[in-house]
């Protein structure tokens, strides 16, 4: 790893001198650097807008993103889909990734957030809570297996309920597009995911959420083309502009 970190660094500062050496014949423009990031679902519209920031601060560079559910994202790795950076929506999923060696560095904690109901717009079906409120309604979760699904089943546990759900999803975008799309009564998201829809849905406050959040790491992935573009942008999300703009999208501070 640290052999690749060198070898990256050499480049860097080989293109940095050629670029203020002159204009010698021959020499030959930087090539055009790509970044791709596996990225939790409920990070899509942030991690979009930081990209414009990261850009605006390496030019030439470019961020190419997969948005999936947290697991789904670590068996991609697994499979040796090639990737730079690696964030997800908690911390259990971050450490399979540890141990399988699919991640080169000790991951960071960027952000935070918490699950909220949510229900189309009117709140047709009256749903007031994790309470009685849900026993007729069509309400749509998370999968067990990813991050918003175990902090749905720590919630419910903590109100003594047993949810009956018409579907589990694999992302929480599924579960937001399920209510909508008006196929589902409710839906348990993250309260970045209720404010991103806007008007079209409601978010109805679940109590004791605050004590089930979600903490979000970031790492380098152990085969990155460019450690050092890599480390760059785990550097942009710890910062302040960065955590500016995630307080702005909802999400809580690490």
């Amino acid at each position: 790893m640290t052999r690749g970190r060198g070898l990256a660094a050499a480049v860097v500062v080989a293109l940095g001198l050629g670029a203020c050496g002159g204009a010698d014949a021959g020499s030959a423009a930087a090539p055009d650097e790509r970044l791709t990031v596996l990225a939790a679902a409920s990070l899509h519209g942030v991690f979009e807008d930081l990209a414009e920031v990261f850009t605006e601060q390496h030019p030439g560079a470019e961020v190419a993103f997969s948005f999936a559910g947290s697991s789904d994202l670590v068996a991609q790795l697994d499979a040796g889909v090639p990737a730079d950076v690696l964030a997800t929506a908690d911390e259990t999923t971050m450490a399979r990734a540890v141990a399988s060696g699919t991640v080169a560095e000790e991951p960071e904690i960027f952000a935070r957030n918490v699950l909220t109901l949510v229900v189309p717009s009117g709140n047709p079906a009256d749903v007031t809570g994790l309470d009685g409120s849900l026993e007729d309604v069509a309400l749509v979760v998370c999968a067990p297996q990813v991050p918003c699904g175990a902090a749905t089943a720590t919630l419910a546990g903590l109100h003594g309920v047993s949810l009956a759900p018409v579907s589990e999803e694999g992302s929480v975008t599924d579960v937001l597009g399920k209510v909508t799309s008006g196929e589902a009564d409710a839906g348990l998201v993250y309260r970045t995911d209720a404010a991103a829809a806007g008007n079209a849905v409601e978010a109805v406050p679940v109590a004791r959420a605050g004590e089930v959040l979600n903490r979000y790491p970031v790492a380098v992935t152990a085969d990155a083309a460019d450690p050092e573009l890599a480390a760059a942008w785990v550097d942009l999300l710890l910062g302040r502009e960065a955590q500016q703009v995630l307080d702005e999208a909802g999400f809580l501070a690490p």
